[in-house]
């Protein structure tokens, strides 16, 4: 051992004109035909449905699947010939799946994913089973005819992956809108409806658009009584215009079958709407997430801002908001000033002079600095006491052909400014999966956060 080594080293010491002869790709070709032809093939493999009689036939050979899969190892040890039983789904791939264990690659459609994921870790092919987790993860903005997020998360609570779990969870979160309008939205289980349902991170047109799209899945899903009652209460009444209550009152059918489940909420959204929030907050417990909105894309909420070639320079925008969802304050409008900067140095990269002839002790580089954005509001007012308002900046992106929600960055009343802005996008290229049309696509959001203040006898 010591011997080769040496003279391997010799050997690279010695000559400074060495080469990597590179004949992978050949081998991998060699490799292919062999399963292809199934030259001195020493095992066979024989994949069985139950949907039919016929079985297909793959001659294989020991060390190449032993090599790959343990579960293959086992199998083979002691016999040449092994039959395998597989669902229809998972039997239709079987022969891309020995590919990979031959050459190292697959190419697998949407649909083909969970079975392609279920062969993968029914026989432990390990590296395969991440690469498709990946190949999900990175492809629920592709779009398909019947949807497929819902399935993959449901596909992922069954087998425990809950890096998957969550990357769809969160997708379907930030577009939960696209969802609401599409096939798969009446595939959604009761568990993910309600672990929807909790979130304040919801992206949607406004709390009356999630009602309508909850109506409708009860209807067609009619759950029992207590799981359709612990859906309704999920809806955040308050967040409904007035005008609106009164109509679902009077035409969901829904509501009028569950109405005795929901009677306090509808109430309690009244009283809310007829009452200035600073008072209400003194007989009612607004720190709860019925009082909290959710990222609603309806203009009063906030504006949509397009910036042109962001990394030119500076830009500044003004819009308005409401003071608040309640009735009471129905006319009360708040300006807000936001500022984007696509360099912005931070303090401790910023150039620090001296007296000395030299000048600067260190240059401010433009490549050091990182896209920045602050929200102010414009004016003070009285109107502000008992709330404090959340701020939220959505960026799309385009993904297969569709904007969509990538990332969603929220920050209080206390910092006018999201903490790490888009700090790992390069708004420099013009290729920048930031950027749609050269442009850096944001919407600002303004949701009022209610606080409890004295309370009072009752």
């Amino acid at each position: 051992m010591l011997g080769v080594w040496g003279t391997q080293r010799a050997e690279l010491g010695g000559d400074g004109t060495a080469a990597t002869i590179n004949h992978s790709l050949t081998l991998l070709q060699r490799l292919q035909e062999l399963l292809q032809n199934g030259n001195s093939s020493d095992s066979v493999l024989r994949v069985r449905t139950a949907a039919s009689d016929e079985a297909k036939v793959f001659h294989t050979h020991q060390l190449l699947l032993s090599l790959q899969s343990e579960v293959f190892e086992g199998l083979l040890r002691n016999q040449s010939v092994v039959t395998l039983h597989e669902p229809p789904e998972t039997a239709a791939l079987f022969e891309k799946f020995i590919r990979y264990l031959y050459c190292g690659g697959v190419s697998i459609l949407l649909h083909q994913a969970i079975p392609m994921h279920q062969l993968a870790s029914k026989y432990r092919v390990w590296g395969l089973q991440r690469g498709v987790a990946d190949y999900m993860k990175s492809h629920l903005a592709s779009e398909s005819s019947q949807g497929h997020v819902v399935g993959w998360y449901h596909y992922a609570v069954r087998v425990g992956d809950a890096a998957l779990q969550e990357s769809c969870l969160q997708f379907l979160a930030w577009n939960l809108s696209a969802v609401l309008g599409s096939a798969e939205w009446a595939s959604v289980s009761v568990e993910l409806l309600l672990l929807l349902l909790e979130r304040s991170d919801l992206v949607l047109q406004s709390e009356l658009e999630l009602y309508t799209a909850v109506e409708s899945w009860l209807s067609r899903r009619q759950p029992e009584e207590a799981v359709a009652e612990r859906v309704l209460r999920a809806i955040r009444y308050p967040m409904i215009a007035p005008s609106q209550l009164f109509r679902l009152q009077a035409q969901s059918a829904v509501l009028a079958r569950h109405h005795g489940a929901v009677r306090d909420l509808l109430f309690q959204a009244f009283q809310f709407h007829a009452a200035s929030p600073l008072h209400f907050a003194k007989y009612f417990d607004v720190n709860c997430s019925m009082f909290l909105p959710r990222n609603y894309l309806a203009p009063s909420w906030g504006s949509q801002w397009v910036i042109n070639n962001p990394a030119r320079d500076d830009r500044s925008t003004s819009f308005q908001t409401q003071l608040g969802p309640s009735s009471h304050d129905a006319g009360k409008r708040l300006t807000w000033n936001a500022l984007f900067s696509p360099r912005w140095l931070p303090v401790s990269l910023r150039p620090v002079y001296s007296d000395s002839v030299s000048g600067a002790v260190q240059a401010a580089r433009i490549e050091d600095g990182r896209p920045r954005l602050v929200v102010t509001p414009a004016m003070s007012s009285p109107d502000f006491a008992g709330v404090s308002f959340q701020k939220t900046v959505l960026v799309g992106v385009r993904q297969q052909g569709r904007v969509l929600v990538k990332h969603a960055y929220s920050f209080h009343q206390s910092s006018d400014e999201a903490a790490d802005f888009l700090a790992h996008a390069d708004l420099q290229k013009r290729t920048s999966e930031y950027l749609i049309d050269n442009s850096l696509h944001l919407h600002i959001i303004v949701k009022p956060v209610y606080h409890s203040l004295i309370k009072a006898k009752k």
